[in-house]
């Protein structure tokens, strides 16, 4: 050890006190190390911090530095980076703050008592001001995600909320986070931070891995913001403050992109709001933000069960119902199928049970619900009404319910190959109204074939629909491959980009391992007409796509085609539908029905 000491040319320098074989002068030196850092003005400090910031990520919960005063030392280095510019702007000190709150944000994730450490030891005050922004938005990133930790536990929430402006902060961040990161760093290359160019890639990548990390932590930033803000909305007391109408509005449309797609943001905290009376009533008033959960709810999002959450205790709350029940209702009942969606067991018997129970409550209430909803609602009913006798009835009589089903499904084939579209549809209702509730493959494929009829009809919300429909029907979940293509070839069709991107990207996933001849990936290859929707939609739901528009600014890889998706045309789109259309008429096996096709002409568009 001391021949160690002796070749360094660093007095002190943490990495040869870690080498201190004896633990009991390793930890009096880390001791003395801590508390003398702050004060020192020598080069090379970033180094041992940066080494520290490994070792925090590596280890959140090893206890040992938290014992010797990591805390306080990096306090008071966020506090020396703030008021002492002189020094911040000497060496490569810059980057120190960042470091330090990163580290106080990676011992507190997971262990409270080490949280309560970190508050006793004065993290909050600095950590609140790089929130505020007096350094960059880098600083502001790792700022608020370990006061989002620290507000996580209950032992340290009151002292991070003591703090009045870190809730309105938080707010302001999530709603201005990806104007602030495109217009102070993607915007112009030029002009971007070293030492932010640095962080960003650790200096192995050049601009264009800058900015897919920009990307990234602009995301997270918001995300960050969002599980900060909803450790709040937890609180009755706090939730006035965070309900308002401008806030809501915007709250489902902030997602965490294909970059961070880990976290619930928005729609997480929508579904906090809405676990109190006080929140329900709030995002009652906000049609905006209705129509956004029902398209989340319907969607193959990861969190659409959240959505769910949402709808569902909207519609079980008598304050809320009749506000909402004419925009929600069609959306649960096309859910009404559905089985399992993630810890959710027989959700779709509970949507049944909440909407019924809305009738009967509005049976004392005039005005209270639409005449069309009603009806809508009592033909659900009536349908599991009939699930149920169908268990009592005999095979007999199932079998030629079957088959008559059959013979008008056969009959929408044809028509759908001649041309008469309107014609197809119409029979698929027919077949529908025939076919036993419990044959669920046959309803899959009635209701896939009647949305591709409503596409080429121009009818986008009752593809929707449809597609929705045939989704929950299917074994897995979500997973009809070509119900997915129809409606996000729909959610097209309406400018939906995100709940579009969303389900071509699973279709082209269930494609790659489908045993379908007319689906599964030649040579691994993505069919022309998925790839095109991707990419535009890609373009479309660009997190800073609205930044870029504001400030008149491009993509930075491409011109203002490639940003906006201004490259692609409709016509051309149409024409991607229509092929698609064509490729589902040559006619494929019905095999895996529970019908036998006895030689019948081919179905148009289904195997499953």
């Amino acid at each position: 050890m001391d021949k160690i000491q002796s070749d360094c040319p660093y007095p002190g320098c943490f990495f040869c006190v870690m080498k201190e074989a004896n633990p009991s002068k390793r930890r009096a030196s880390v001791l003395k190390f801590f508390r003398e850092l702050p004060s020192q003005d020598d080069d090379g400090q970033v180094l041992p911090i940066s080494g520290l910031w490994n070792t925090a990520m590596a280890h959140p919960n090893d206890p040992e530095f938290i014992n010797l005063g990591i805390f306080e030392s990096m306090a008071a280095l966020i506090w020396k980076g703030l008021k002492n510019r002189r020094w911040l702007a000497h060496d490569q000190n810059i980057y120190i703050p960042y470091y330090a709150a990163h580290i106080i944000g990676s011992y507190t994730m997971n262990m409270e008592e080490f949280a309560e450490r970190a508050v006793r030891a004065g993290v909050i005050p600095p950590l609140v001001e790089l929130l505020r922004g007096r350094l960059t938005w880098v600083e502001q990133r790792v700022a608020v995600r370990a006061l989002g930790h620290l507000a996580t536990y209950p032992s340290t929430f009151p002292a991070v909320a003591d703090h009045g402006e870190v809730l309105e902060l938080a707010i302001q961040l999530a709603s201005s986070s990806l104007e602030i990161v495109y217009s102070h760093f993607y915007q112009f290359v030029d002009r971007r931070l070293g030492y932010h160019c640095d962080l960003l890639t650790r200096g192995m990548g050049g601009v264009e891995m800058e900015s897919r990390k920009a990307e990234e932590w602009a995301s997270q930033l918001q995300c960050w913001s969002l599980q900060l803000i909803n450790c709040f909305a937890f609180k009755p007391e706090f939730l006035h403050d965070i309900c308002k109408a401008d806030f809501l509005v915007k709250l489902p449309g902030m997602w965490g992109g294909l970059v961070n797609e880990n976290s619930p943001a928005g729609v997480g905290l929508l579904r906090t709001i809405c676990q109190s009376k006080v929140g329900r009533g709030h995002v009652a008033n906000i049609p905006g933000t209705i129509d956004a959960l029902c398209n989340i709810a319907r969607s193959s999002d990861d969190w659409q069960y959240m959505a769910v959450d949402c709808l569902i205790w909207l519609v079980q709350d008598a304050s809320t119902c009749h506000k909402v029940i004419d925009k929600v209702a069609p959306t649960l009942i096309d859910l009404a199928d559905i089985s399992t969606l993630g810890d959710y067991k027989k959700l779709g018997d509970t949507i049944v049970t909440v909407l019924q129970e809305c009738i009967q409550q509005s049976g004392n209430s005039r005005g209270a619900i639409s005449t069309q909803t009603k009806a809508e609602i009592d033909e659900l009913l009536r349908s599991k009404q009939n699930l149920k006798l169908e268990k009592s009835m005999p095979k007999e009589d199932l079998h030629i319910k079957q088959a008559a089903a059959l013979v008008v499904k056969l009959e929408g084939n044809s028509l759908f190959s001649s041309g008469n579209i309107a014609g197809a549809a119409e029979k698929y209702s027919e077949a529908l109204a025939l076919c036993p509730m419990k044959s669920k493959k046959e309803r899959v494929v009635l209701y896939s074939n009647r949305a591709q009829c409503y596409l080429l009809l121009q009818q986008p919300l009752s593809a929707i629909s449809d597609a929705t429909r045939a989704l929950c029907l299917h074994s897995p979940v979500n997973r009809h491959a070509k119900s997915l293509w129809r409606r996000a070839q729909a959610y097209d069709m309406l400018g939906f980009a995100k709940e579009s991107l969303l389900d071509a990207i699973l279709f082209i996933n269930e494609c790659s391992q489908s045993n379908d001849p007319d689906l599964s990936l030649k040579q691994n290859k993505v069919p022309d007409y998925a790839e095109r929707l991707v990419k535009k939609q890609m373009r479309a739901a660009w997190l800073f796509r609205e930044a870029a528009l504001k400030h008149g600014g491009v993509h930075c890889e491409g011109d203002a085609s490639d940003a906006f998706g201004q490259d692609a045309d409709d016509s051309e789109w149409e024409t991607a539908s229509e092929s698609d259309a064509d490729n589902d008429a040559r006619g494929e096996a019905d095999d895996e029905t529970e019908w036998k096709n006895d030689g019948h002409q081919e179905d148009f568009c289904e195997k499953s």
